[in-house]
């Protein structure tokens, strides 16, 4: 997966670096799939892989994640 997001990002930086170097009537086309394909399929690739393991209560705003947050607060103060 890593080198399948290392490969889609170089196809999509050589897009772009392709489309402004070259001179013709398709250059902004290149430039627009190099884009199209960063956002529309690295991206979420990425995401997905960097977020596949994790536990999503541990990021959301509970009572018990704010009372620990508060706790570490108090301990930074002193």
């Amino acid at each position: 997966m890593k080198y399948l997001i290392i490969i889609l990002t170089l196809a999509s930086a050589g897009l772009i670096i392709s489309g402004f170097t070259i001179q013709s009537d398709y250059s902004q086309k290149l430039i627009g799939s190099g884009v199209a394909l960063l956002f529309l399929v690295v991206f979420p690739i990425f995401s997905y892989y960097r977020w596949k393991d994790r536990d999503v209560k541990e990021y959301m705003l509970t009572k018990e994640n704010l009372d620990k947050m508060r706790e570490s607060q108090k301990d930074k103060k002193h």
